[in-house]
């Protein structure tokens, strides 16, 4: 792995289509950097004037309705993560307008000693209508919604996404910490089903306090990538890359898009690993070794097609399963989950 990320300029063609995105950038699974790509959205206009501006530009298109945001103590320093023990969260969320959240914030960035506010998340569709279709970049397929991260500065904890993410700072900066999906046993991962916003965080990452905790993290550490995100810098990151993201500006706007950029069907591949962890998890160790042995055959491939050694004609479901044999095998699967 390179020491730094890959950059492509914002005018390169191979940005202009999903498909070429998706052939030229995506297919290498490597982050990349795109300098300046957002500079002409209007929200990034609007930010270039003034925190003021940026905000007034949202309200024009609040739709009503009422998000939850996060609200943090100043001692917490904008970093949102769990409370010693795992017994809860060190940040409260509050349902409130979004005007509402964004004069918080610019009180914040006025005043820090007031509490601190993150809005994150935020599908624009849904809460911001009318702005979406001046904010869609050309290399992310149609449909895939805008979500909006608004807020003072904040340290996120280091996360992974089952998607891709294409991420662009429209105000203030982002400094994102990379860690590659291979680090994980390395990052300590927190619980799966009691977490932040969804996904599982690294305890070891951002925790400067009990190294002693984490002694595999050293491991980690010296394989990060750093990357700093002006105003208007846009970042790809594929799925499963962990990234911790710090936004460092006292006021400071991000939008990001995710989408599975080699879905063949309807079912996020996190499903099937989540339906592995319960059926073969804590077998013994020679059962997981002896299906592990099948698992490299069918799914991961090392030495090609399962059936290759067979005419193309006679591999069943497993001749195209961009076809008919994705259906196929999904119904036996469902067939199998109802008893039958």
């Amino acid at each position: 792995m390179a020491a730094r990320l890959r950059e492509w300029a914002a005018e390169d063609p191979a940005l202009s289509d999903p498909a070429r995105f998706r052939e030229t950038v995506a297919m290498a699974g490597e982050p990349v950097v795109i300098r300046g790509y957002a500079q002409d959205w209007p929200l990034r206009r609007a930010a270039r004037i003034s925190d003021l501006a940026a905000c007034d530009y949202l309200r024009q298109h609040d739709g009503g309705k009422r998000p939850q945001v996060m609200l943090g103590d100043p001692a917490i320093a904008g970093r949102y993560f769990y409370r010693d023990g795992l017994d809860g969260f060190n940040f409260e969320r509050v349902e409130m307008s979004i005007d509402e959240a964004l004069q918080r914030m610019l009180d914040c960035a006025a005043d820090p000693a007031l509490p601190s506010a993150y809005l994150g998340s935020l599908v624009a569709p849904a809460y911001l209508p009318g702005m979406t279709a001046q904010h869609q970049p050309a290399l992310v397929p149609q449909g895939v919604a805008m979500r909006l991260w608004i807020g003072n500065a904040s340290h996120v904890a280091c996360h992974y996404d089952g998607y891709e993410n294409f991420a662009c700072v429209l105000a203030g900066r982002r400094r994102f910490t990379l860690y590659p999906p291979d680090a994980i046993g390395d990052l300590y991962v927190g619980p799966i089903d009691f977490t932040l916003a969804g996904q599982p965080v690294s305890m070891a990452a951002g925790d400067c306090n009990h190294p002693e905790r984490y002694p595999r993290f050293a491991r980690a550490e010296s394989r990060k990538l750093v990357v700093d995100l002006e105003p208007g810098d846009a970042l790809y990151l594929p799925k499963l890359w962990w990234h911790q993201v710090e936004a460092t500006a006292p006021f400071n706007i991000m939008a990001n898009f995710w989408w599975d950029a080699f879905a063949i069907g309807p079912d996020a591949p996190m499903l099937a690993m989540l339906f592995a962890m319960i059926t073969l998890g804590e077998r013994p160790q020679a059962d997981r070794e002896a299906f592990r042995a099948y698992f490299d055959h069918f799914v991961f491939r090392p030495d090609g097609h399962p059936l290759a050694h067979l005419p193309e004609e006679k591999r069943g479901v497993l001749r195209d399963l961009a076809g008919g044999g994705y259906g196929q095998i999904r119904a036996m699967i469902m067939r199998a989950l109802r008893g039958q």
